[in-house]
Parts: C-alpha cells; sequence; structure tokens
C-alpha cells in the first residue's frame, strides 16, 4: 500500500514481498519459476538479468548451497492424500472409537483435522522449461 505522504519507501522489495504474492511463500526465498520468467519480453529478460547479476556479484562470497524446489500449498489435514501424508511422515489410524485419526511427523494426533490446515505438497500446476514459451496474460485489475 502506498504512503500516505507520498514518500517512496526505502524497503520496496520487502514492502511487495510481505503482502501475498505468488512464489513468495515463507519468510526467507523468492521462487520465481523458470519458464515464466524465459517467457516475459526481452527487455524484461534484459532487466532481470542485469539484476540477478548484480545480486550474484554482491553476495559471491558466500557459500551458496543448491536448492530443491517443490510445490505446496496450505491445505486441509483431513483432505490429504496418502503421497502427501508420507511426503509429510505422517500417517492414518483408526482411533479406538472407530473414526479416523491422523498422526504427525512426532506421532501426535492431530487436533481438528477439518479446520487445520499445513503446508504439503501438490502437483505443480507451473509449466516446466521444457513445456516451451507460457503467453503471458496479466491479472484482472483489482
Amino acid at each position: 500500500m502506498p504512503d500516505p505522504t507520498g514518500r517512496a519507501s526505502t524497503t520496496p522489495l520487502r514492502d511487495y514481498l510481505d503482502r501475498p504474492a505468488p512464489g513468495a511463500a515463507g519468510e526467507d526465498y523468492l521462487v520465481v519459476p523458470r519458464s515464466l520468467a524465459q517467457s516475459m519480453p526481452l527487455r524484461w529478460q534484459q532487466v532481470f538479468t542485469g539484476l540477478l547479476a548484480d545480486l550474484h556479484d554482491a553476495y559471491g562470497h558466500l557459500s551458496w548451497p543448491e536448492y530443491q524446489v517443490g510445490a505446496a500449498r496450505r491445505e486441509l489435514v483431513a483432505d490429504l492424500d496418502d503421497d502427501q501424508l508420507d511426503a509429510l511422515g505422517w500417517y492414518t489410524d483408526l482411533a479406538p472409537d472407530g473414526h479416523l485419526e491422523f498422526h504427525d511427523a512426532d506421532d501426535r494426533p492431530v487436533a481438528d483435522p477439518e479446520h487445520q490446515r499445513v503446508l504439503a505438497p501438490v502437483q505443480d500446476p507451473i509449466p516446466p522449461v521444457s513445456a516451451g514459451r507460457v503467453e503471458p496474460r496479466p491479472a484482472p485489475r483489482r
């Protein structure tokens, strides 16, 4: 949200990423799908490449690890399938009264699985780089 005094923010990237934004899940990382970035107009790619080069130059002294990125969404525990539960280290069991009970990775029963959401792996809806160019289509204005 713009400053009502009209002053420019001194932390524009943080301000933008602190709002709900695609690829900005969590506090520590921003994920940009390569297939979408490579599908942007040439000028955008040139500017973005320059910005990435500046970032890598400024922090080239750090020992960067490799990252594994996986698609995930906040899902209701009760809606998770077996593969999602396995990926989280969770499982289901029948309770003594016969209802399905969910257990977390620490073997604790999950309270209220019909209303509790967890970050669970999902199939990635973003096309991979091998799919070729993804036609940009701006989001509708709000």
